[in-house]
C-alpha cells in the first residue's frame, strides 16, 4: 500500500459518490450536465478509472490523517466513526496505530435521489455497501476481528466507550450534532477525543469543556472548521 489504497470491484463508484472531489474533470462536467440522478445511477457505474481513484482517495485520506495525527496516541484503543463512508481514514489510522478496534455507524443503500436537510426534514441521503466496505478495509491490511460495521437503521448502537471519535464532513456538516447529542454523551469518557467538522465551531464552546480548532476550509461554500472537542459540559 504504498501510494494507493486496494480497491474491490466497484468500490471506485461508493468512493466518488462519497467524495465528488476526487472524479476527474471530465466526469464532473457529466454530472452537472446530466444531473445527480444519472450520474449517480447510470455514469459511476460505467465510467470512473478505477486505479485512478485509489490513488486519488488514499492520497486524500493521508493529508485528512495529517491533521489529526497529533491527537492520536498509543493508548487509543477504540475508534467510533460515524458516516466515514468506505473507510480510507480508518484504514490509514490502522497503519499508524496497529490491532486496534474500528467501530463504523454508518448507512448501508445507495440513495436513488439526493435529499438533504436539518430540523423537520429527514436526511436520507447515502452511499455505501457494508458487504464492499468490510471487503475494503480487509483487502487494505484491517483486521478482520477488529471491524465493527453498525447499520443507522437496523442495528443498536454500541455502548462502549470509545477513545476516539470521528465524523469528517458528516456529523453537524450533512447531520446536525443533536441526532447523536445525548449517544455520544453515554459512549464518551471525559478524555475522549471527538472530531469532526462545523460551520458552527463556537457553538461548540457551549457543549464541550476543551474545544479546538485545528483545521479550516474556506474553498466551499460551507466555510468549516475542523474542531477537536472532550468532557461534555452537561
Amino acid at each position: 500500500m504504498a501510494d494507493k489504497f486496494l480497491l474491490p470491484k466497484k468500490a471506485e463508484r461508493i468512493i466518488v459518490l462519497q467524495r465528488i472531489e476526487l472524479a476527474s474533470l471530465l466526469i464532473k462536467k457529466l454530472r452537472k450536465f446530466f444531473g445527480r440522478y444519472i450520474f449517480s445511477n447510470f455514469i459511476t457505474k460505467f465510467f470512473l478509472n478505477s486505479d485512478e481513484i485509489a490513488a486519488k482517495y488514499y492520497r486524500t485520506m493521508s493529508d485528512e490523517f495529517l491533521t489529526i495525527k497529533k491527537y492520536l496516541n498509543e493508548n487509543d484503543n477504540l475508534f467510533l466513526s460515524i458516516g466515514s463512508g468506505i473507510g480510507g481514514l480508518e484504514v490509514i489510522i490502522n497503519k499508524h496505530l496497529k490491532n486496534r478496534s474500528f467501530f463504523f455507524i454508518e448507512r448501508n443503500y445507495i440513495s436513488k435521489k439526493v435529499k438533504y436537510g436539518w430540523g423537520g426534514m429527514v436526511n436520507d441521503e447515502a452511499y455505501n455497501n457494508f458487504e464492499l466496505q468490510k471487503l475494503f478495509l480487509e483487502m487494505n491490511e484491517m483486521n478482520e476481528k477488529k471491524i465493527y460495521l453498525i447499520d443507522y437503521d437496523k442495528d443498536e448502537f454500541p455502548d462502549t466507550k470509545f477513545d476516539v471519535i470521528t465524523s469528517l464532513f458528516s456529523l453537524d456538516y450533512h447531520y446536525d450534532f443533536n441526532l447523536y447529542a445525548e449517544y455520544l454523551k453515554k459512549v464518551c469518557k471525559p478524555k475522549t477525543k471527538i472530531i469532526f467538522d462545523t460551520i458552527r465551531a463556537d457553538y461548540f464552546k457551549k457543549v464541550f469543556k476543551n474545544v479546538e480548532v485545528i483545521g479550516s476550509d474556506i474553498d466551499t461554500i460551507h466555510k468549516s472548521k475542523r474542531i477537536v472537542c472532550s468532557d461534555f459540559i452537561n
